[in-house]
């Protein structure tokens, strides 16, 4: 009988540690989201190629037949970056389900 009051403290321990993990583990999916990469690497190099665009040379003109090429090139990548973003805040990772520890039996295991 005493062996199981010395375990419990023990189970308990190693429950809040386990979910300390899981809580660490669902931190590290949502700060490495593929999503978030991508997303801002769109919006930074969107905002470059928009403000190339918005004041091209006549020679870019020339090239692009008088079409805003940067500019509507900026805005689409701008516009790809915010998508991801907003998807990856409206839709969070979530952690991958870790299966549930058996349950000990009457001999401890």
């Amino acid at each position: 009988m005493s062996e199981s009051h010395t375990s419990e403290p023990h189970r308990s321990d190693l429950h809040k540690e386990v979910s300390e993990l899981e809580r660490k583990s669902a931190t590290a999916a949502r700060l490495f989201d593929i999503r978030r990469i991508i997303g801002g690497l769109f919006v930074v190099y969107g905002v470059i190629v928009t403000i190339a665009g918005i004041s091209p040379s006549d020679a870019d003109l020339e090239k692009a037949e008088g079409v805003h090429i940067n500019l509507w090139t900026g805005l689409a990548m701008l516009a790809l970056g915010l998508f991801f973003l907003v998807w990856m805040k409206l839709r969070p990772a979530e952690a991958p389900e870790t299966a549930p520890d058996p349950k000990p039996g009457p001999d401890g295991g």
